[in-house]
């Protein structure tokens, strides 16, 4: 399987945006922290998450692109089937079944979510959030209103509460905070 140095080096190579490099990282840390919660493969579950949005800077005017270019970007990489249906899951091009797929498609817009929630703060960091502020505001439409809240309930198709995956996500991006630069 693809080591994370190299991913890290694709992501690099076609990601000219910080902040969405960032959001890769977080996506892929909660990913990571997902699998350790379901006894899932750790290493498996974070690369879905660090290449999720590989394609974005190439698809952000084109959605319909969005993941098939990243699936077409990764040929010829060791990576796993099942990394790859989680990236297309992500974006809607297919239905997400798996547990891995279920977990990305609800992390993408819940890193955007817990970011937004820590840039209001006077502070700006993750360090001063917590899972009953971030329900406030999840609770508030006009609040990071580009976070599709469906999308975030989707940890419901996991067995997970809303509480216990802002939880789960808050605690992996706190962990990464160094990296997500919050």
């Amino acid at each position: 399987m693809i080591s994370r140095e190299r991913a890290l080096e694709l992501l690099n190579g076609h990601l000219k945006n910080e902040n969405l490099l960032k959001h890769c990282v977080a996506a892929e840390a909660v990913m990571r922290a997902l699998a350790v919660r379901f006894g899932e493969d750790e290493a498996l579950w974070g690369l879905a998450g660090l290449l999720h949005d590989l394609d974005y800077d190439e698809t952000k005017d084109k959605p319909e692109e969005h993941g098939l270019k990243t699936v077409e970007l990764l040929k010829g990489e060791d990576v796993p089937t099942s990394v790859l249906d989680a990236i297309l899951a992500h974006c809607g091009k297919k239905e997400p079944v798996t547990l891995m797929e279920k977990a990305l498609f609800a992390v993408d817009p819940t890193t955007g979510f817990i970011v937004a929630a820590a840039l209001i703060r006077p502070e700006k960091k993750l360090a001063v959030l917590d899972v009953e502020f971030l329900m406030r505001r999840f609770k508030e439409k006009a609040f990071a209103k580009g976070a599709n809240r469906d999308q975030i309930r989707y940890c419901e198709q996991m067995g997970l509460s809303l509480e216990e995956f802002f939880q789960i996500a808050l605690e992996a991006m706190k962990g990464a905070a160094s990296e997500i630069g919050l």
